[in-house]
């Protein structure tokens, strides 16, 4: 089946934009919403950002060989597909287990053909539709469906209790417990993970995605509506990308706060950049992945293209470099994204004893946060983001999550790494209260 496409002008275009997000989640049980929010500094950016709605054809995961269901289900639909990758498809990749608890309950792996593709624009949207779904098949009509959709303001917030599933305590000792192992040398560095979170929560999952995009505004920000289950990310960070024969991968590793004048996020900027403990953490996870790369790239093509790149976002500045190399012809493009995942920046290295340690020092399983969601093209470009800086619900069973955390190394001060966390938080913790984001 070919998509039709057609575009139509639009007003309003911010406006509009929330109008298609409340007439999709209406109409439609999955919904898949990437936003860029107009970065400027990114070069491999396809579109600023698309909404995806409906199900042509999904899959879900088999917890065999979910990457070969990819691969099988990409090869069979030459279509924009959307979707993600949970954390802990790492059991299927490597000797791994995962028994702590997961109150969201995502499925490890989903992926989606689209009814329905809108790609706004601040002036007009395109609107692609595939044949066979009746009014949903023309892309006139749905164009005209949303225009008239009547559009409501966010409903105010009703009060969430948060809770650290890790108290202070705790968390110290438990940074004690991996600096031990970093000591004893099974590891160099390890991403360590805390949850907050709230049972018997009543939220407006998209008006949440509304208040943390506006808080938080980041390159790789998405919304995302699987039935019951959602995800409203906030992530700075891009997993893997694939334009052409060319892959992407562009880890963060060093965070600082912004400050409160010019001078002083000058100041900042600089004090991350020349820190050698952040520069460590960096480059372990940029020689991680160059090496996770290697496994489908052409002989000598796997290069550093930045090291060390500080930008600057709403709450943090941020350290990140980019990596890059060639797929091998004779690679599919989801080999590719096998050998990356999960990703470096959010285990540690070495990857596979790093993620043996988090499974036993963290105090919940991980599920989609620090898995990825993104899309692949027709042509099988792809862009997956890092799920992180993130709030997860199931409306189903009231219950919502956020986790944050850290990079362990050996010159970590477990003081500074809970106050790390705390800062990542802060943008999630003020959407969900409703509250002003330093109240």
């Amino acid at each position: 089946m070919e998509r039709i496409y057609a575009q139509f002008p639009v007003s309003q275009g911010e406006h509009f934009i929330m109008k298609m997000l409340q007439w999709g989640q209406k109409h439609f049980r999955n919904c898949c919403f990437l936003n860029s929010n107009q970065t400027t500094h990114d070069p491999y950016s396809a579109f600023e950002q698309v909404l995806a709605l409906g199900v042509g054809e999904e899959v879900f995961s088999n917890g065999e060989d979910d990457f070969l269901q990819l691969k099988v289900f990409s090869d069979k639909h030459p279509d924009w597909l959307f979707g993600f990758l949970s954390y802990d498809i790492k059991n299927q990749l490597e000797h791994l287990e995962s028994h702590n608890p997961d109150g969201v309950e995502m499925p490890l792996m989903h992926f989606f053909l689209p009814v329905v593709l809108v790609f706004p624009y601040p002036d007009h949207v395109r609107i692609g539709c595939l044949p066979g779904y009746g009014a949903y098949s023309d892309p006139a009509r749905v164009f005209h469906s949303m225009d008239r959709f009547t559009w409501s303001p966010s409903p105010a917030f009703a009060p969430v209790e948060i809770q650290a599933r890790v108290p202070r305590e705790r968390y110290l000792h438990q940074i004690g417990n991996i600096l031990q192992n970093i000591q004893l040398g099974y590891i160099y560095e390890m991403n360590y993970c805390v949850e907050f979170f709230a049972q018997d929560a009543i939220v407006d999952p998209l008006a949440l995605y509304g208040r943390l995009n506006e808080l938080s505004p980041t390159p790789f920000s998405c919304y995302y509506k699987l039935d019951e289950q959602f995800l409203m990310c906030a992530s700075p960070e891009r997993f893997l990308c694939k334009r052409g024969d060319k892959l992407i991968s562009q880890p963060i590793k060093g965070t600082i706060r912004r400050g409160q004048s010019p001078e002083e996020d000058e100041r900042l900027k600089e004090m991350l950049f020349e820190d050698p403990k952040e520069r460590s953490e960096n480059v372990m996870i940029v020689d991680l992945v160059r090496n996770d790369l290697s496994h489908t790239a052409r002989k000598g093509s796997v290069e550093v293209e930045e090291l060390f790149g500080i930008y600057s976002f709403r709450q943090v500045h941020q350290m990140i470099s980019t990596v890059v190399s060639c797929l091998r012809e004779d690679v599919h493009f989801t080999d590719a994204i096998r050998y990356a995942f999960p990703m470096g920046s959010m285990t540690g290295a070495p990857k596979v004893q790093a993620m043996k340690l988090i499974e036993k020092y963290e105090d919940t399983q991980r599920g989609l946060y620090s898995g990825a969601v993104g899309y692949i093209s027709p042509n099988k470009d792809f862009d997956f983001n890092v799920v992180i800086r993130s709030v997860l619900y199931n409306q189903k069973t009231q219950y919502l999550s956020y986790m944050a955390g850290s990079a362990i190394t050996i010159g970590s001060k477990p003081v500074n790494e809970y106050e790390e966390c705390l800062l990542k938080a802060k943008a999630m913790q003020a959407a969900v209260s409703g509250k002003a984001l330093n109240a």
